[in-house]
């Protein structure tokens, strides 16, 4: 199950990385962002949507940790624990 999800992260990457390029091909104007009367410089589109998927992926790589989303909790453990016998035979 674990390498499937694996695979899923890499396929999803894969689009996003695909996607970009395309894009970067396509639409080689330069844009510039405006957020509350700051303006950044001119760059190429392309590059500012690689820009905001990588700061994505690095936020939700810190945040996870710190949310518990990576932790998987087995059951199996805890039926262990009920059947332990403290007889001695």
């Amino acid at each position: 199950m674990k390498s499937f999800v694996h695979l899923v992260i890499a396929l999803i990457i894969a689009v996003w990385v695909m996607a970009i390029a395309l894009i970067s091909v396509q639409n080689a104007t330069p844009v510039s962002l405006r957020f509350l009367g700051l303006q950044s410089i001119q760059i190429p589109f392309g590059l500012v949507l690689a820009f905001v998927v990588a700061g994505g992926l690095l936020g939700m790589a810190i945040l996870q940790p710190l949310w518990g989303l990576g932790e998987l909790k087995s059951s199996v453990d805890e039926e262990v624990d009920f059947f332990i016998d403290d007889e001695d035979f």
